[in-house]
């Protein structure tokens, strides 16, 4: 069975990234952009992350730049403003696609796992998120309009 340890991707400073090195830990996995109407959910990503990593949540921040070009940034530009505006300290990986023929694989996954609002699959706009299990399992999706304040509500089905 895959599960979300079984992928790897490339964190902002361009070194490959084993999952598995989350291990045992819930994931929040999230498409995110500098220029999004959802941008300030950063700041709620990353108080649920200083909040809950000491439990095992680790938030996973994938920018991507294919809902109106709304993360043009390169990985410095897009590390500078998460850092200047948002102080994120959760791990942020290299920008990817997450629908198409070249959508990263993790994102390939997570959609054929739990698909979206009326059974679609393809992500509809940044700050998607998913929430991964201990065993690396996908156990919900949330819409972009879905605040991490919304979510820690469901913490405890992962962290517990």
């Amino acid at each position: 069975m895959t599960t979300a340890y079984d992928f790897s991707a490339t964190t902002l400073a361009g070194d490959e990234q084993p999952l598995k090195t989350y291990k045992g830990k819930a994931l929040l996995i999230v498409n995110v952009a500098s220029k999004c109407g959802f941008t300030p959910q950063y700041s709620g990503l990353e108080a649920l992350y200083r909040k809950h990593k000491d439990e095992g949540l680790v938030v996973l921040g994938f920018p991507c730049d294919q809902f109106g070009h709304q993360e043009p940034g390169d990985a410095d530009e897009i590390r500078n403003f998460c850092s200047l505006n948002y102080d994120v300290s959760f791990p942020m990986f290299a920008k990817i696609d997450v629908n198409g023929d070249r959508a990263h694989p993790l994102y390939k996954w997570l959609k054929s796992e739990k698909a979206g609002f009326l059974g679609t699959e393809g992500v509809k706009w940044n700050f998607t998120k998913f929430l991964v299990d201990r065993h690396g399992q996908v156990v919900k999706r949330y819409a972009p309009t879905d605040t991490p304040e919304k979510i820690e509500k469901d913490l405890g089905s992962v962290l517990g």
